[in-house]
């Protein structure tokens, strides 16, 4: 008997410290039962695997959007009101190992608005529940049941993947331990880097082959969002970029790092690495071929007659087009949250609008990371003026689709490229929408300084840099003085675009063709109307005209061209973390304009607001300490203990 109570004590301490980890308690035949009872029940079941899915969407639930550099949030005025507090404590130097912040680990402390904040474990103890359990239902034809256990294999594969991407060696929960299960299963390890890659890959590779799981969703009504082969493939290609970069090939940081059985859990640098990854982005984006998913390039309005506009529209439509054709994954979660505080009001009446809160700013490192004009960066045009970027101007009439005629604005925002326009809003600005569609009806413009439309109305609603996400808001949500009516869209997790960059980078880092990644980088370049990167260097650079000749400049290039193209998507901060730039890169102060300047004078002053504390450690998401207290033989990550 004490035996017994011991080893009960033991699970119910291990279960209590990873809440829903490796779940031990006795399963419940009869709820289990009546689960898949019939194939209505276990299509219940199949939502429920679904549900776990992160909300990329939401700035609270994913850290990229305000955990690194890209953004800065209004702090001390509505705490907590959209949940950004968790994640930008992150920035500034606060999270812990005693209650982390957004928190995928055991789900503690996760904002749970807009999102599901649960366990990744609890996820994949349900899609192990499923797996044991599809053979139930008597009512469920074989195709049904072979296309859904491919969908539950990828999201095991998706749920192990986005933990490994926060923090690295993870723990692989193949199977559910049973209620006889030994203290020596039930203390589990952390497996290696290595390990947890394969296993991943393996499940996604047995998605892959299931002929009923579709290439592309025919009853769009009902299944938009459900798992499509390319969609596998796009998170193969993903997941083998990721273990291939140099977080996790050959870190000396961690090339010590072991558990209490001596198994070192990072592995050593190994080339090959990087030509599977480019193998797997070829694959990916042959599968896109096939299901005809390409550049968004065909913006459709009767009304809209300049192409300045149409490229720019072009641009955003790649985000804000619902389910367009660029998109290789969509998230069915809405992303109403991200235009609202992303919005930028164009007119004195929207004032007092509590629907407008324009809390989430892009940063002046953004503004300052797109091109110019002829397609480089604005440090190397010999052509742009550089040195006085911060200066002012009055705008003539030469370009009425990007400033407006004789305001004056900041030289930063003059000449660049329609990435720039198309992304962000900024004082001075154009800010095409509203709904018509229409070039001169919707050709609004933001003023930003203190007391104006779109600047400093109230302590909570007003952008705190000065610039706005133009590029999260679809063009035909519209405001009026008393609303602001959303045009929902689906926020793409994956798009084309990044499979191609990453293809491009997988080549370069591999020894591959050079003109083949430049070549995948020119077609991303083309849609925003740039010359290819050879004529654009050759021309137009001060130095280094010969840059996309190299194999290092072409890296350089193709790296910034994904943090171009993807920007305030979610992306940079993975990729600066994967590249191990997280601290050289995102250190510097966050910056912005004096948003409370009333005028050209007072308002572009350059201000910082806070500096970042990265370090290595923040490369690896710490593991909260109660789960290490209970269960020993899992390891806390480099520089959090």
């Amino acid at each position: 008997m004490k035996n017994i109570i011991g080893y009960a004590l033991i699970i119910a301490l291990y279960t209590s410290a990873c809440k829903d980890f490796l779940d031990v308690i006795p399963d419940n035949v009869a709820t289990i039962n009546h689960a898949f009872q019939d194939r209505v029940s276990a299509e219940r079941y199949l939502y429920t695997c679904y549900s776990y899915l992160p909300n990329h969407q939401a700035p609270g639930d994913n850290p990229a959007f305000v955990g690194g550099d890209e953004n800065i949030i209004l702090i001390n005025t509505r705490q907590g009101y959209f949940g950004f507090d968790y994640p930008f404590y992150i920035v500034r130097g606060l999270q812990n190992t005693e209650n982390p912040y957004v928190n995928y680990w055991n789900g503690e402390n996760i904002n749970t608005i807009g999102g599901n904040g649960r366990s990744m474990f609890q996820a994949l103890r349900d899609c192990n529940i499923f797996l044991d359990n599809i053979d139930r239902p008597n009512d469920l034809d074989d195709y049904e049941k072979a296309r859904w256990v491919a969908e539950v294999k990828f999201l095991k594969a998706y749920y192990h993947y986005w933990l490994f991407q926060l923090y690295g060696p993870i723990p692989i929960t193949d199977v559910n331990l049973p209620v006889n299960a030994s203290p020596e299963q039930v203390r589990c390890y952390r497996e290696p880097v290595d390990s947890v890659v394969n296993y991943i890959v393996r499940l996604l590779d047995e998605a892959l082959v299931v002929p009923e799981l579709p290439m592309t969703i025919q009853l769009t009504t009902s299944e938009l969002g459900r798992v499509t082969k390319p969609i596998v493939a796009a998170v193969k290609a993903k997941t083998l970029v990721l273990a291939a970069s140099p977080l996790f090939n050959g870190n000396d940081d961690y090339a010590g790092f072991r558990d209490n059985r001596g198994v070192y859990l990072f592995p050593e640098y190994d080339a090959t690495k990087w030509q599977t990854a480019a193998d797997a982005c070829l694959e990916a984006l042959e599968y896109c071929d096939v299901a005809n998913i390409r550049l968004y390039n065909n913006f459709q309005s009767l009304y809209v007659s300049s192409p300045e506009i149409r490229t720019q529209m072009n641009i955003r439509g790649a985000v804000t087009e619902r389910w367009n054709q660029e998109i290789v994954w969509g998230s069915t979660r809405s992303a109403d949250q991200l235009q609202r505080v992303s919005t930028a009001r164009t007119e004195a009446t929207q004032g007092s609008m509590t629907a407008i809160v324009c809390e989430m700013a892009p940063t002046l490192r953004v503004a300052e990371l797109f091109y110019t004009k002829n397609g480089i960066p604005i440090n190397e045009d010999k052509d742009w003026n550089y040195a006085e970027r911060y200066k002012t101007r009055v705008a003539g009439n030469d370009a009425p689709y990007y400033i407006r005629d004789g305001y004056t604005t900041a030289n930063l925002h003059f000449d660049r490229e329609p990435r720039f326009y198309a992304t962000l809003g900024f004082d001075g600005g154009v800010w095409f929408g509203g709904g018509k569609g229409d070039d001169s009806a919707d050709l609004y413009y933001i003023q930003a300084k203190s007391g104006q439309a779109a600047g400093v109305v109230a302590a909570d609603r007003y952008s705190q840099t000065g610039y706005f996400g133009k590029k999260l808001v679809h063009y035909e949500s519209s405001v009026s003085n008393n609303n602001f009516d959303i045009r929902p869209y689906s926020f793409p997790i994956i798009r084309r675009a990044d499979l191609m960059l990453l293809r491009a980078e997988a080549l370069l880092e591999s020894g591959g063709s050079i003109a083949e990644a430049r070549g995948l980088v020119d077609e991303v370049r083309a849609r925003a109307g740039l010359q290819p990167c050879e004529v654009s260097w050759r021309d137009h650079a001060a130095t280094r005209t010969d840059k996309p000749a190299s194999r290092d400049g072409m890296l350089e290039i193709t790296r910034q061209e994904r943090l171009i193209e993807l920007a305030l998507e979610g992306q940079r901060f993975y990729d600066l973390r994967r590249w191990k730039q997280l601290e050289a890169r995102m250190n510097e102060p966050l910056r912005g304009w004096n948003v409370r300047g009333a005028n050209e004078a007072d308002y572009y002053r350059v201000v910082s607001y806070y500096s970042p504390e990265f370090t290595f450690k923040h490369n690896l998401w710490p593991i909260r300490q109660s789960v290490i207290d209970v269960n020993k033989n899992i390891v806390q990550n480099p520089g959090w203990q």
